[in-house]
């Protein structure tokens, strides 16, 4: 494929760089986990079961309560032990209208293949105008917490590793680069989440998926010092720790009818507890050469977030505990060490000198409704056109080459 940013369009005009995405998501094959575990473990495992839908799904927090039903139409439900799930229509949202995208059921045979077959998520890259990729996680959700609840916990580390065996072996391999491997870890044993970072730096994954707020999941909180050997390994293999909103499963609700709407709205706020929380936790000090990636909340809260952080650190220095860990401002670790990425936020654009230029990247989020997918190049422009030339490459790919070190021209 073609990706330099001088190929000229279809009327001669130069064309816009090809865009890494480094938030995009896929649906796991149905084989994944029953194609890998043990034979003594396929039938509580994960595994595709199809069967009707009893009522309708109930958000909770990040996930949803519902069961399967005996009447209807068969849909495509993930089985884990007694978790029970169905693939919805939302998360495999690309090339419908937003009419059809509704929390209902499909079957695999209702998705763009672009979904969960790696050579039809390429050639659907290849159409909207992007280079590469990296995918988060569905069904074991956005940090693998999933197999953090599992009952049998060697059930749910052979269950991580099965997952990213496939992200490496299946998904990855064969596409030149063009899709990124992002890991999970055994969120429960810190020894166990380092031992799989290296296992997967070792075959050349840079990222890892973790939670934005550890302690939301009952797990050692960033400031305890529990997650250190984890850091430890991140830090010294380069594996940058990738926090999507929704991972720490649980939303800011208003009010228990307040409307879909409002959480979708305001679950950017996960992420930006989670950076005041990095800030003045002392991790980043600690570990000068860990990088985070936050993705999927967009980037125009931040000048006001970093703002606080150093405005809190100064003037409230005698009471908070903010210079405790932290020597320098927090604005200092927030420009060395912490990334966002972003598709549809103009007013973050307007305060790019203060976001920081070098601390942004694009994404799609394809293939869920609020993707950009087939469109992205015609939304990067529209959005990123007037800046100069230099920094719009730094944004779309220049910024994602040198944190997870891909082979591509920036």
């Amino acid at each position: 494929m073609t990706t330099t940013a001088d190929a000229p369009t279809a009327d001669g005009a130069p064309d816009f760089p090809w865009v890494i995405s480094v938030d995009d998501h896929l649906v796991e094959p149905a084989d994944v986990w029953s194609s890998r575990l043990p034979e003594r473990y396929r039938e509580i495992g994960p595994r595709i079961v199809y069967a009707p839908v009893d009522s309708t799904p109930i958000l909770d927090g990040a996930g949803y309560i519902e069961r399967p039903g005996t009447e209807g139409k068969p849909v495509a439900w993930w089985f884990y032990e007694d978790h029970r799930y169905s693939i919805k229509r939302l998360i495999a949202a690309a090339g419908y209208s937003a009419e059809e995208i509704t929390i209902d059921g499909v079957t695999y045979d209702e998705m763009r293949p672009g979904c969960f077959q790696p050579q039809a998520r390429l050639d659907d890259m290849t159409l909207n105008h992007v280079e590469a990729s990296l995918c988060f996680p569905n069904y074991p959700r956005f940090s693998g917490q999933i197999f953090l609840n599992g009952k049998d916990k060697e059930l749910a580390k052979l269950c991580v590793e099965a997952y990213n065996d496939f992200m490496v072996e299946e998904w990855c391999a064969g596409s030149g680069g063009r899709l990124i491997p992002l890991c999970i870890v055994p969120l429960w044993d810190v020894e166990l989440a380092a031992a799989e970072i290296r296992r997967n730096a070792a075959r050349g994954v840079k990222a890892v998926a973790f939670t934005e707020c550890p302690a939301w999941l009952d797990l050692p909180s960033i400031h305890s010092g529990g997650w250190d050997p984890f850091f430890r390994a991140c830090d010294e293999t380069g594996t940058v720790v990738c926090m999507h909103i929704g991972s720490g499963t649980k939303t800011m609700r208003t009010s228990t009818d307040a409307p879909e709407a409002v959480h979708a709205v305001s679950i950017f706020s996960n992420s930006a507890v989670s950076l005041i929380d990095w800030l003045f936790s002392g991790v980043l000090v600690r570990f000068p050469n860990l990088k985070l990636l936050y993705a999927e909340a967009q980037i125009g809260w931040i000048p006001y977030v970093v703002e606080r952080c150093d405005d809190v650190w100064e003037t409230h220095r005698g009471w908070a505990h903010g210079q405790d860990h932290v020597p320098e401002p927090p604005s200092t670790y927030y420009r060395r060490q912490v990334h966002s990425c972003f598709f549809k936020d103009t007013a973050g654009i307007a305060l790019l000198d203060r976001v920081g230029v070098e601390n942004i990247l694009f994404e799609t989020d394809y293939p869920h409704q609020d993707g950009t997918f087939p469109h992205t190049r015609e939304v990067a422009q529209k959005m990123l056109g007037h800046l100069p030339e230099d920094q719009i490459r730094q944004i779309v790919r220049g910024n994602a080459i040198r944190l997870f070190d891909l082979p591509f021209t920036p």
